[in-house]
């Protein structure tokens, strides 16, 4: 739909085996409903897709999905760094304590005293964990572990994250 906004919820990692299984780097809260048996995901590059899962399961700890037409290891192989996306409409509420991470992008950032930190410029997703890149008012990036002792408030709707930073995260 026009105008309309993608959200990530995945990206195609490697090939795993040769009958065109992929690992999917998770990006929703939800992935048994995002990456079921019959669930159509629209791609980044929108060349890739639309990919339909035909099969899911976990191995090692990871997602394998299997997608309609992807049927060896050369096809998985070149699906590799895609991203798998749905609209903006067909995803609803983040959920309580969850948030899109357009939603965080330009969130002033403030110290438990009320100082202005900075601001949001990115939601870094790393396997473990995620970081929010804030850009400090000399210009600076911090990356700040995205995790409730660190960022214990989050109000999207007064465009305010709260961050308690370690000693000298913030400090040259």
């Amino acid at each position: 739909m026009p105008g309309q906004r993608d959200l990530v919820v995945g990206r195609v990692g490697r090939a795993h085996g040769v009958r065109g299984d992929v690992a999917v780097e998770v990006r929703t809260d939800v992935p048994e409903l995002r990456f079921a048996v019959g669930v159509r995901l629209r791609t980044d590059p929108e060349s890739a897709g639309p990919l339909i899962v035909t099969q899911r399961k976990e191995h090692s700890g990871r997602l394998l999905l299997h997608f309609t037409g992807i049927d060896d290891r050369a096809a998985a192989e070149a699906l590799a760094g895609t991203w798998l996306v749905i609209g903006e409409s067909e995803a609803g509420q983040a959920g309580e304590g969850a948030w899109w991470d357009h939603e965080l992008l330009g969130l002033a950032v403030h110290d438990g005293a009320g100082a202005l930190l900075g601001q949001v410029s990115e939601v870094v997703h790393l396997p473990g964990q995620e970081l929010l890149a804030v850009v400090t008012l000399d210009g600076r990036e911090v990356l700040v572990p995205f995790v409730q002792a660190l960022v214990p408030e989050v109000d999207v709707a007064s465009g305010r994250v709260v961050v308690t930073p370690p000693e000298g995260l913030f400090e040259l």
